[in-house]
C-alpha cells in the first residue's frame, strides 16, 4: 500500500536570521523538498504562491511581524517596455544569447565572483565556492537551463562573456533564479540586468508564456526598485495576483 503521507510535501521553518533586505529585521522561511513524484508539478503550483526554487528546495518567506517581501511576475501579454526600455533593447541587440544545459563551468563561475565583490561585497554569496555554485546551478530536479551573453567575436576574439542568467521553465511561464553580470564601467551604459528581464519577456512572448517571475520585491530596499519599472507588475497578496501600484 502506498504511504499517503509521502504524497505531500512536508514544510518546515527555518529559526530566524538577519533579514539581507532591511535593516534591524529577523527573516524567516518556510520550505519544502521539491518531491521526486511530480517535482515540476509540485513547484509550479508553489511558485503561484509564492515560493522560489533554490536547488531542490522550495521557500517563502515567513517572518513574524513583517511581510514586506512580496512576490512579483510580469504578465507578459500586457507589458509594454517604456521609451528608455526600449533604447536598452536597441542599445543590447548587439549580444550574442545562447541557451545551454544547467552546467557549472569555471568562466561563468569566474564572472560570478566579479559580480557579487562588486555588487554584493556584504552578502553571504560573495564567498561561494566553485562546489557550491556548482550545485546552484546543477541541482534542479525541474526544467532548468542556463541563458548566456556574449559581446560580437571579432576575427582575433571570441566573445566576451557579459551575463548569464540561470532559469527555470513551467508550463505556462519562467522564472529568473538567479542572474548575474559583468559590472565593469565599460558596460555600465548597457544597464544589463533590465536588459536581462526584458530579454526574458520578450522570449516568453514568442512561446506564448503568461508570465515571468523575477522573485521578490521589499518596498524598502533600494536594491529592488528596479523591479517597479517594469508595468505593469503583478504583486502576490493575502487576495491573490493583483496589479502594483507603487
Amino acid at each position: 500500500m502506498t504511504n499517503q503521507s509521502s504524497q505531500f510535501p512536508r514544510f518546515y521553518v527555518t529559526a530566524p536570521h538577519p533579514c539581507p533586505y532591511l535593516e534591524d529585521r529577523l527573516e524567516r522561511k518556510i520550505f519544502t523538498e521539491i518531491n521526486e513524484q511530480n517535482p515540476e508539478g509540485l513547484h509550479e503550483s508553489l511558485a503561484k504562491v509564492g515560493f522560489r526554487r533554490s536547488q531542490d528546495i522550495a521557500y517563502r518567506p515567513n517572518c513574524e511581524n513583517c511581510a514586506e517581501c512580496k512576490s512579483v511576475r510580469i504578465p507578459v501579454n500586457a507589458f509594454t517596455p517604456s521609451r528608455t526600455q526600449r533604447r536598452l533593447i536597441n542599445l543590447n541587440a548587439d549580444l550574442v544569447s545562447e541557451i545551454l544545459p544547467n552546467k557549472a563551468t569555471q568562466e561563468h563561475y569566474d564572472l560570478l565572483s566579479r559580480y557579487l565583490a562588486v555588487r554584493h561585497a556584504e552578502g553571504g554569496m560573495v564567498n561561494m565556492s566553485y562546489d557550491e555554485y556548482e550545485a546552484m546551478v546543477e541541482c534542479s530536479p525541474i526544467s532548468t537551463s542556463l541563458i548566456e551573453y556574449r559581446l560580437p567575436a571579432t576575427s582575433d576574439t571570441p566573445g566576451k562573456l557579459i551575463a548569464v542568467c540561470l532559469t527555470d521553465s513551467m508550463s505556462d511561464s519562467i522564472s529568473m533564479v538567479y542572474s548575474f553580470f559583468d559590472v565593469s564601467p565599460d558596460n555600465k551604459k548597457r544597464s544589463i540586468g533590465t536588459y536581462l528581464v526584458l530579454d526574458h519577456v520578450a522570449r516568453a512572448r514568442v512561446t506564448q508564456l503568461s508570465h515571468v517571475y523575477l522573485g521578490y520585491w521589499v518596498k524598502e530596499s533600494p536594491k529592488m526598485a528596479y523591479k517597479m519599472k517594469f508595468k505593469p507588475l503583478e504583486v502576490l497578496s493575502t487576495e491573490g495576483w493583483h496589479r502594483a501600484t507603487a
